[in-house]
């Protein structure tokens, strides 16, 4: 399993490098001129040729292109990831604040849709067929094709403003996490779902449960094979979650002005601060790429003969 776990971890580490050379590029291919964003960002009335070179000089955008990405992947092996072109803090001092609470908000809802998925999913596969699976699978589609931007209008109005239970907006507290949590589970959860129900029909047909029930194996055992030989296709969605949920919350984080990645990268695009853009970038990939091969590790866990395909 070790050696399972140093290839996998291996074939990764190539995807990486790629991801960085193009975040990195993102800055040579805009359109805008770093240089002179952040003098229009500073209130710079009068911007002239040599102010440009002496900003240009000092940001060190003069040296060559291949210099300034080694040089920028060897400090972000170090969590330095540079300064912003703004405010000229370091960049890790705002990204790490921002994503330490995206990360509690993606972690809240990626827990509360994993467990609504299985429970569903589970629930109206034993009941294919029955006015519960109907309904279920009626209302989840209906919650999951409203915007995401309506529903939480509508969350905010009733439970925030109508019913002065929650808060309208930021961080305070754990009563903060309910609506943004709600919003986020009922949008991903009805896809989700549907996986796992798919995922636990087709192995409800496979022989090793016919076998069971001749072998007169009790049914809660035969279930319990069942679930767990279902949940391997489900770990790789669910692995995947976690990343996607990172990366699109910025929605909700604005809507519910949570102080996160999502309202940090919206700042950032308005004002053009590269380093900022390119190190939230760089993360999200980088979220991608490891829980990616995180969820493959469990699945060889789980299933000795998937070992053996890398």
């Amino acid at each position: 399993m070790i050696r399972y776990i140093m290839k996998r971890l291996a074939t990764a580490l190539p995807l990486l490098l790629l991801v960085s050379f193009v975040t990195f590029m993102l800055n040579e291919l805009s359109p805008a001129d770093p240089v002179r964003s952040v003098l229009h960002e500073q209130g710079v009335p009068v911007i002239t040729e040599e102010l440009l070179a002496s900003t240009r000089a000092e940001l060190g955008l003069d040296r060559p292109f291949l210099v300034r990405y080694l040089d920028w992947l060897l400090s972000c092996l170090r969590l330095d990831f540079g300064a912003s072109y703004v405010s000229g803090k370091p960049v890790w001092s705002l990204l790490a604040p921002a994503f330490a609470n995206t990360f509690k908000l993606t972690i809240s809802s990626g827990a509360a849709i994993i467990a609504l998925s299985i429970l569903l999913g589970v629930l109206c596969a034993r009941r294919e067929g029955s006015w519960t699976d109907r309904l279920v699978r009626g209302i989840t589609f209906l919650l999951a094709s409203m915007p995401s931007y309506w529903l939480a209008a509508l969350l905010v109005w009733y439970f925030a403003v109508h019913l002065d239970w929650l808060p309208t907006s930021g961080l305070d507290g754990y009563s903060s996490y309910v609506l943004p949590v709600l919003v986020i589970t009922v949008a991903y959860a009805g896809i989700y779902f549907r996986m796992v129900r798919s995922s636990v029909l087709s192995n409800m047909n496979e022989d090793y449960v016919l076998y069971g029930r001749a072998s007169g194996l009790p049914e809660r055992k035969i279930a319990a094979h069942i679930v767990r030989n279902s949940l391997q296709v489900a770990i790789s969605v669910f692995g995947m979650a976690i990343p996607i949920l990172l990366g699109s919350t910025v929605v909700v984080e604005n809507l519910f002005a949570w102080p996160g990645l999502g309202s940090l990268s919206i700042k950032a695009i308005l004002s053009r601060d590269f380093p900022v853009i390119q190190a939230y970038v760089l993360v999200l990939a980088a979220a991608f790429v490891l829980f990616n091969a995180l969820a493959d590790i469990i699945n060889a866990a789980l299933n000795p003969k998937l070992r053996k395909e890398l």
